[in-house]
């Protein structure tokens, strides 16, 4: 079984969002600061079905972040499409017909809706009874490879609480964002006890890599 592993960038000052999240501004004000670091990457603009790129020291973090990864789970406000009903006309991701993930992506929802199946490989899978069956069927459909959790940051909090992440790792960028979605907030009064494994200096972003103690 592979591990269950989160990726995600933050702020300086604890935020993976910016203030006043929309359709039309999904990551908030400010919030697409915290991805110039892997948008020009190579790793990045190949799995995007582009050409060119750079190769820096962050490189082995985007191909690591995008490989060996087998399903994923994501937070309704992640996937979008607003709180509440589906409705008539439901929301089918930010990333068009054929969605960067090539694989199984859980939503965790409290809206029960029929999966959603798109062009390259990926169907989302909507789930209302819990992170913790998110988690079981996700790892049934990774099989042996890793479960990646893509956030928003209320879906991070509860697994991170549960205990149930084995692996984070935070891409800390300086900036600073004033507020927004924090993403260490809502942890309960047992906090998680996380060792440091890994630490990447590289242009315009630090990767920090914590496992689970």
């Amino acid at each position: 079984m592979g591990k269950f592993k989160v990726n995600i960038s933050m702020s300086l000052d604890g935020y993976v969002a910016g203030p006043q999240q929309s359709e039309k501004n999904p990551l908030g004000i400010g919030g697409e600061q915290l991805h110039d670091w892997v948008v020009p990457l190579r790793a990045f603009r190949e799995s995007h079905g582009e050409e060119g790129g750079e190769v820096n020291a962050s490189t082995p973090i985007a191909e690591q972040i995008l490989g060996n990864v087998g399903a994923a789970i994501m937070g309704r406000n992640m996937f979008g499409g607003g709180p509440g009903p589906w409705g008539d006309d439901p929301w089918k991701g930010w990333w068009g017909d054929n969605p960067p993930f090539h694989n199984s992506v859980f939503v965790l929802t409290h809206h029960a809706r029929e999966p959603l199946e798109m062009h390259g490989g990926t169907t989302f899978y909507f789930v209302t009874d819990g992170i913790e069956s998110a988690l079981e069927r996700a790892r049934a459909a990774a099989g042996d490879k890793d479960v990646s959790l893509g956030g928003g940051a209320g879906a991070v909090q509860q697994y991170l609480a549960a205990g149930l992440l084995d692996e984070i790792l935070v891409s800390i960028v300086p900036v600073f964002l004033g507020s927004g979605a924090r993403l260490f907030d809502n942890l309960g009064d047992r906090k998680p006890r996380l060792e440091q494994v890994e630490a990447i200096e590289a242009p315009g972003v630090t990767h920090i890599r914590y496992a689970r103690v």
